[in-house]
């Protein structure tokens, strides 16, 4: 057998009874399990369940704090920072956003900046948080140095994302989330599992040079050239030295010595309203992505998609008959529940 499936609500259970084995609190692992079934529902198996050994060994290691002590260290009108000690990326950034949203509803903005989380996934998980209150939402991340800097064949800059969502009316809220990089590490971590090579331009090898197989994959290449590692950049610029808490120069020095798991982020929550009536907004947005799908398509295109549709399109399709899980992903997840003595969730 190839893949297994399995529904969502199942998947959602075991991956919860998974992290709170690990000590991770009941109201963190919903949300962490939440986030990760979210990514495997939309298509975006990178940032899913494949995830979870390494989770797991990173709560053993001490590169995620099972049980931190957030703190809100300022608030001062429309900004917010936060210190989220080493927490599950995605209980820091929900908190990170419900923090930039309560700013919003004071000052029509609200900016927040959390240092110290651990890897958020699927960040357009969190910019939706916004879209569905009636907010656009921003979501970045910054981390260390993992992809290649343009004209550099070593790691310079990170595949910091961003994601950004905006709600609509009648259609969904519309969600970009992409990467600085041609392809995430998930994608690389996707292509194992799968067994997969994975195309031209993802990847560099140990001595630099570009390769299509995923397991020798030890550098990501940057989206666009000089364009993504510049963007990666200044995301660094925005976030992780708005953060007091560099990530990248401190790596790339000669004598650089690794440093644990940390990352930074960034929750923007903006108050549409203030600029325009949101019904009315939310009526345009409906009428861009009508007018998107019905430009002349190109030949061999069967369909035209508004951002994030392709997601509500796969999230649609897999609700009703399950999410795939691919041999080498349920094999490593069984590995982890034998472990921990919990059974997998039954298949359809």
């Amino acid at each position: 057998m190839t893949e297994r499936l399995v529904s969502a609500d199942a998947l959602k259970a075991f991956v919860k009874e998974v992290l709170q084995a690990s000590n991770v609190a009941e109201d963190h692992a919903e949300v962490w399990a939440d986030m990760l079934v979210w990514a495997n529902l939309r298509g975006m198996d990178s940032h899913g369940v494949l995830r979870i050994p390494r989770y797991t060994e990173y709560m053993k290691n001490g590169n995620i704090n099972a049980k931190p002590d957030i703190t809100v260290e300022q608030r001062a009108g429309a900004i917010a920072t936060i210190d989220a000690d080493w927490a599950p990326g995605p209980v820091a950034l929900t908190a990170a956003m419900d923090e930039a949203l309560g700013r919003a509803r004071e000052c029509h903005v609200g900016w927040c900046i959390v240092r110290n989380i651990t890897h958020g996934g699927a960040i357009g998980y969190y910019a939706l948080q916004a879209a569905r209150e009636g907010f656009a939402g921003i979501v970045i991340t910054a981390s260390r140095p993992m992809m290649a800097y343009y004209g550099a064949k070593v790691p310079g800059a990170s595949t910091n994302p961003i994601a950004i969502a905006v709600p609509g009316g009648d259609h969904p809220p519309m969600v970009l989330d992409m990467s600085t990089a041609t392809a995430s590490m998930g994608k690389i971590l996707a292509a194992r599992d799968t067994g997969s090579q994975i195309p031209d331009g993802w990847g560099l090898d140990a001595e630099g040079n570009p390769t299509n197989d995923a397991d020798a994959v030890e550098t990501l290449m940057p989206l666009g050239g000089a364009k993504g590692s510049g963007l990666s950049m200044m995301i660094e610029c925005l976030v992780s030295l708005f953060a007091a808490n560099p990530l990248v120069e401190p790596n790339i020095r000669p004598d650089a010595k690794p440093f644990g798991y940390r990352q930074n982020g960034l929750c923007a929550a903006i108050d549409i309203s203030a600029f325009t009536d949101l019904a009315t907004y939310r009526d345009e947005i409906d009428k861009l992505a009508a007018g998107l799908k019905g430009l002349p398509r190109a030949d061999g295109v069967d369909e035209i998609y508004a951002p994030g549709e392709r997601g509500d399109a796969v999230l649609a399709e897999r609700t009703k008959s399950g999410i795939p899980l691919p041999a080498g992903t349920w094999d490593r997840l069984k590995a982890e529940a034998d472990k921990l003595g919990i059974a997998m969730p039954p298949t359809l």
